[in-house]
């Protein structure tokens, strides 16, 4: 009810957000740890901070997410949190022996000024790392960013940590797959494996939040990035990273530490993102795109041929993370949607040109922006369908729009963790969602006389 007092004239607003876009740093830090094999990661903070980080990625992902805490009383907030964080690295390594602790700071230890650095050092220095063990970390304040800087920090800390450059160039390719699900990392890496292609995929969720029922529970699940393989990244011969926000930074960090050359695409959501992604990995890999793959792009074309009339001068809303909304804004403009309205939380990387140079000009883009704005944008313009996550079903609910669930969190649905966007068979997902809201919808609004059988 709420929602309805949203006026539709707009004003500037410098000093507040209202239904923020996004989240916090940590929880993107977080979700990128864990895309590492037998990593822990551990927020160096208050227990509320964590555990808040750890819920929102367990009612997303459907699966425990493990994580340690510094777990700041007051006399860390007054001191600094150093002894808290040697403390929980000993406990952390004597009781629960992962191979990584992966440190995030929250906006307390950020604000205090705790030195990682140092600290970790310390830690080494007194015998609290074990031989063979790795201590990383990334700087995450929550005040600044969001959940996908705050896995771009994460990532690039990885780097920072792992690969080596021995002077033996591979033919491997590194892929950093972007802030998107354990699905879609596992979409990316079978393209990869069809086209003959060697790669290492870091981080990498699958088979760490979408893994399978067995009965039994495990700590340190089979997937995420294998140690050895993240130090072999330095000798890769190139670097392919998916989405400059999210990937950009770390793999900038690997060419200047390792002399790995990078190259930044779009999120491969959409067959336009995906015949880059292919395409690259092709010149890069120097092998042939398979038959099979060729028969996957050829059946999504096959789909939206045959649906084209569903989809044309239909019009869409998208709100979520800058990397997926670039991407996806192309795909629907591809299949004939035209796109109003463009929405995140997130700022920076041009994201107001990348929008307009898939999309067109003629498109409403924000960038960190917030739920408010983006509603009245709709009160201002209504449109046929919406993309948001699960805090979207408000504004869906009150503007009477079919809302699309995509992006994170979602909470009310399940399928994102086992169900790729990515890719060809992603677009197949894609498409077979949009025309089921858009059927549906015609469905419901049809007069008794005009509901058809086939539509």
């Amino acid at each position: 009810m709420l929602l309805r007092h949203t006026p539709k004239e707009i004003k500037e607003r410098s000093a507040l957000t209202i239904n923020p876009a996004k989240t916090c740093q940590p929880i993107g830090a977080m979700y990128a740890a864990l895309g590492v094999h037998k990593c822990l990661p551990h927020s160096h903070g208050s227990q509320g901070c964590c555990a808040y980080h750890r819920s929102a990625l367990t009612r997303h992902y459907k699966e425990p997410v493990m994580a340690g805490t510094s777990s700041f009383t007051e006399g860390a907030s007054v001191f600094g949190g150093q002894a808290n964080l040697l403390e929980a690295i000993n406990n952390i390594f004597t009781i629960y022996n992962p191979d990584v602790i992966a440190v995030h700071t929250t906006c307390l230890s950020e604000t205090i000024g705790d030195d990682l650095n140092q600290i970790i050092s310390k830690a080494k220095e007194e015998g609290k790392v074990p031989a063979g063990k790795y201590v990383i970390k990334a700087n995450t304040p929550s005040y600044v960013g969001s959940h996908v800087t705050g896995f771009a920090n994460m990532v690039k800390g990885i780097v920072d940590a792992f690969p080596v450059n021995t002077g033996k160039r591979t033919n491997t390719i590194n892929i950093i797959p972007g802030y998107v699900e354990p699905s879609d990392m596992a979409e990316i890496k079978r393209i990869a494996a069809e086209l003959g292609v060697k790669a290492i995929v870091f981080p990498d969720t699958s088979n760490v939040l979408n893994g399978p029922q067995t009965g039994k529970y495990e700590m340190y699940p089979s997937g995420g990035a294998k140690i050895a393989d993240l130090i072999k990244a330095g000798d890769s011969a190139a670097t392919i990273a998916l989405g400059p926000i999210a990937s950009g930074p770390a793999a900038k960090a690997l060419d200047a530490k390792c002399k790995v050359p990078c190259e930044i695409l779009n999120l491969p959501i959409g067959i336009r993102a995906t015949d880059e992604f292919v395409d690259r990995l092709r010149i890069l890999g120097g092998v042939c795109v398979p038959e099979s793959i060729a028969t996957e792009r050829g059946q999504v074309i096959d789909v939206i041929t045959d649906n084209q009339q569903y989809f044309a001068g239909k019009t869409a809303a998208l709100i979520g993370d800058p990397d997926q909304l670039v991407s996806l804004a192309g795909f629907l403009t591809d299949i004939g949607i035209k796109v109003r309205h463009v929405v995140t939380g997130t700022a920076g990387k041009k994201f107001e040109k990348r929008v307009k140079d898939v999309a067109g000009g003629d498109v409403n883009v924000k960038e960190a922006g917030d739920y408010f704005y983006f509603h009245q944008l709709i009160k201002n313009e209504k449109v046929d369908i919406m993309f948001g996550n699960t805090y979207s079903k408000y504004i869906s609910r009150d503007e009477d729009i079919p809302l699309i669930r995509f992006g994170f969190p979602i909470y009310d649905r399940t399928g994102h963790q086992y169900i790729p966007s990515a890719g060809y068979r992603g677009a197949m997902r894609l498409v077979e969602k949009i025309l089921n809201a858009i059927l549906d919808r015609q469905d419901r609004d049809a007069a008794e006389e005009k509901f058809e059988l086939v539509m």
